[in-house]
């Protein structure tokens, strides 16, 4: 699975998911560091990517538009350091793998991962 990490993630928790083996970017890597969110939601879709992030605004968008793409994974997690971060993902991203290639809106907590379907298109 291709992830895409928003800018309030750290460069920190893209190279330790690189490190374990996942592909991911962090979006300032590939677009303007102030890009509005509704631009990564579409290079996103784009190139066939997950947003990963802590801001719930890519989730309304994504509802509001009714879109099937991309799924974004939401953190919500107590401890945001860097590697605490990428630790928790690296628990609940393999077996999240269907639901991220269907499309989805998912939300990760310290002790639950939440998961609707988008709409099919």
């Amino acid at each position: 699975m291709l992830l895409l990490l928003d800018m309030n993630l750290s460069p920190r928790t893209v190279v330790a998911l690189r490190e374990a083996g996942w592909d991911a970017i962090r979006s300032s890597e590939v677009l303007a560091h102030d890009a509005p969110d509704s631009v990564i939601l579409a290079w996103a879709r784009e190139h066939g990517r997950v947003v990963v992030t802590h801001d719930s605004d890519f989730s309304a968008l994504l509802a509001a538009s009714g879109a099937s793409a991309p799924s974004v994974i939401r953190l919500r997690v107590t401890d945001v350091a860097p590697l605490a971060v990428a630790r928790r993902l690296l628990q609940v991203l393999p077996p999240l793998g269907e639901a991220m290639a269907a499309g989805a809106t998912i939300v990760v907590t310290d002790r639950r991962v939440r998961w609707r379907p988008l709409p099919i298109e």
